[in-house]
């Protein structure tokens, strides 16, 4: 490893001779640029990847000296892979850059992919409200691309943040839209009740019965299909034990779908959110008879 360290600091050395005259050539930047990426390699290598995202930084330099505003963006990209390895935040600056160019020149898909990747870095990093904006700025770039499956990957992953965060409205209107979306399409269809189980979840935890119980009439008006299915019933049975102040009927039906099919850690949160606030009803609407 320290053989490819010295090999990276003698091509960087070179490349830094390139560009250091008075005067220099578009020949000088293309040599620079290669023994750059030699350095590059060879500091990746070595593991050494502060070093590597440096020499990258100045790759993509020497590429916007040639007007190669492609490679000057992949470059940056380079770096930040170098940079998630420590530095997430200087991951995400070298990201944003090359969002910037990618955009610039027209190709929308990689610069959604990198959104995405921002978005990830931030999810890891448990920002949640930046995760959710750059999984938005993704989605609408993919959407307007035509990529709708990618697209709603990343809109369910906003819808899933909101829910954690209360913001259950946002949630609802995003589970609904994509339902929406994907009933037209015959790839995408078979998500659909998933999509409305979170919605219809979502509601139980920020809607009065009324509201609860019209949602569900949409729902299975979207998905003639809907009604018919596990996800529908649990929904009807826990917006029933709700309407009936019951925590112990609540907690039976719950118990009853994990048994057939496994509630993950997300629907758990909102099931153990609404089950908290039907034990608050509870207590203050005991039952005298």
């Amino acid at each position: 490893m320290a053989d490819q360290e010295a090999k990276g600091a003698e091509f960087e050395k070179k490349a830094d001779k390139k560009l250091s005259g008075w005067l220099v050539f578009g020949t000088n930047y293309d040599d620079a640029a290669e023994l750059l990426e030699k350095a590059a390699n060879s500091y990746k290598l070595a593991k050494s990847w502060d070093k590597a995202a440096s020499a990258y930084i100045k790759l993509a330099n020497c590429q916007l000296k040639l007007d190669s505003k492609h490679e000057a963006a992949s470059a940056y990209v380079d770096a930040a892979n170098c940079y998630k390895k420590s530095q997430p935040q200087e991951a995400v600056q070298m990201l944003n850059l090359a969002i910037a160019m990618f955009e610039d020149i027209g190709r929308f898909s990689i610069a959604a992919k990198h959104y995405k990747g921002i978005a990830d870095i931030y999810e890891k990093e448990e920002d949640i409200e930046k995760a959710m904006d750059y999984y938005d700025r993704a989605a609408q770039l993919y959407s307007g691309e035509g990529i709708d499956s990618t697209a709603n990957q990343c809109k369910i992953k906003v819808a899933q943040f909101a829910a954690e965060l209360e913001q259950y409205d946002t949630a609802i209107e995003i589970y609904e839209d994509v339902a929406r979306q994907s009933m037209n399409n015959s790839l995408l269809k078979y998500g659909v009740k998933g999509y409305l189980l979170n919605a219809g979840l979502c509601q139980i935890c920020g809607k009065d019965v009324v509201g609860m119980n019209n949602a569900l009439e949409k729902y299975q008006e979207l998905d003639p299909t809907f009604s018919s299915t596990r996800e529908c019933k649990l929904l009807m049975d826990l917006v029933g034990a709700i309407d009936e102040v019951d925590v112990v009927k609540f907690t039976d039906i719950v118990r009853d779908y994990d048994n057939m099919s496994r509630i993950d850690q997300w629907k758990t949160t909102l099931l153990l959110r609404a089950k908290n606030t039907l034990k608050l009803k509870e207590v203050e609407e005991p039952d005298f008879m």
